[in-house]
């Protein structure tokens, strides 16, 4: 009896983590902390993370097999931006499988114009900036870059102009609802209980497959693997979105995603300076965006992007592993114009015109760098609050 006891016990407590893990939404601020520190891991373990560069590998790809491009690039199995992002992908596809939210997700037909445009904003904007809402925002400024200081500027712009766009859009271009064909009773089969069992199986091929990477000798790609999964998990199951940081301030006036991204930025950046100032990687690792022409001008554009889209670089990967058919045609549009854009600029030569990276400590010294860090966080934090009470920036 008391057997039976413990053990419905340990049943239940298991039943209530299994919901509060995979049913129930977590709290944004938790999932601010938990991507700084997979943000630090993936530091840690190979380099700053970033998404654009696995697009852009998939770009440079098209490119080459069309016969557009006579260079080879990187197998994308190889690359290890593309498995991040691989990982990233399949972390959410398994969470949305498990708690019962996939779903093929249509859009009107304008939504698949609108994820044209914006992929094609974005990827051109990261190509201008050197990474996306991820390497030249998140990360550049975590590893004190000071290009993604000039490309938060931009975001900010680019989500305004982006904002007044979509408000004119509803006044002029209103667009019919979607509405699904009802499907038959008879015979139908009921998804929902194979689900689960289809994400638990994507979760354990992931493992599986780090295990193979460091059989193949390619462990640094295994963990990668890895850290793209939780991170796809955390971002899921909270619906963390980058966008949100830029665009509720200017649309509804809420300041929660601001205070949310800062303090994340907060812990990515003490812990980069931790990991650079003790020399555990080159102080200089990341600091390639190019300040300030190049990451202003691109933040416009990627932030002009990132609200016709309605996702990031990240949220794309995310909300596709969810089902979203609208930001499979960002995601290609996104990886096609980045490889081409980059690929202009350096022919061109205009790349060496967009600036170079700057390492903020390298300027200042690292006793003002990481104060200076923090007083700019802040202080677009109580920007933010003061727009929530004020409504000085809402444009909606």
């Amino acid at each position: 009896m008391g057997s039976e006891t413990f053990c419905g016990s340990i049943k239940e407590e298991l039943n209530k983590a299994y919901s509060g893990f995979f049913k129930e939404n977590w709290p944004t601020w938790l999932a601010g902390i938990l991507i700084a520190f997979m943000a630090l891991m993936i530091f840690l373990w190979s380099s700053p993370w970033g998404i654009a560069a696995g697009y852009r590998n998939l770009g440079d790809w098209f490119f080459f097999l069309t016969g557009a491009s006579c260079i080879k690039p990187v197998a994308p199995l190889l690359h290890p931006v593309v498995i991040v992002n691989l990982g990233l992908f399949l972390g959410a596809l398994a969470s949305a499988l498990i708690s019962n939210q996939f779903k093929i997700r249509r859009a009107p037909a304008m939504e698949y114009l609108k994820g044209l445009a914006g992929g094609i904003f974005m990827g051109a904007g990261a190509a201008l900036a050197g990474g996306c809402n991820v390497g030249g925002f998140y990360s550049a400024i975590g590893v004190f870059s000071i290009g993604g200081f000039a490309m938060m500027i931009g975001l900010g712009i680019g989500a305004y102009l982006g904002l007044k766009y979509l408000l004119w859009e509803m006044e002029h271009l209103p667009q019919k609802a979607v509405f699904q064909q009802p499907e038959s009773q008879k015979d139908k089969f009921d998804w929902s209980i194979i689900q689960p069992y289809l994400g638990g199986l994507i979760l354990l091929l992931i493992v599986a497959g780090f295990y193979i990477y460091s059989f193949l000798d390619k462990t640094e790609l295994g963990g990668l693997l890895f850290f793209g999964l939780l991170i796809g998990l955390i971002m899921h199951r909270s619906r963390f979105c980058f966008v949100r940081a830029f665009r509720c301030p200017l649309m509804t006036g809420e300041s929660e995603m601001v205070w949310v991204v800062a303090m994340s930025l907060m812990i990515y950046g003490f812990g980069s300076a931790v990991i650079k100032w003790n020399y555990l990687q080159p102080d200089t690792m990341g600091v390639y965006h190019p300040f300030w022409i190049g990451s202003l001008t691109g933040g416009v554009i990627f932030g002009i992007g990132m609200l016709l889209a309605g996702g990031c670089a990240s949220s794309t990967l995310w909300r596709l592993g969810e089902g979203h058919t609208k930001l499979a045609v960002t995601f290609i549009a996104f990886a096609i114009t980045n490889s081409l854009v980059l690929s202009l600029l350096k022919k061109s030569g205009l790349i060496d015109k967009l600036g170079t990276g700057i390492f903020l400590p390298d300027i200042v010294s690292w006793y003002i760098a990481v104060p200076f860090f923090v007083l700019i966080l802040i202080g677009w934090v109580f920007i933010a609050l003061w727009n929530e009470k004020s409504e000085k920036f809402v444009i909606f």
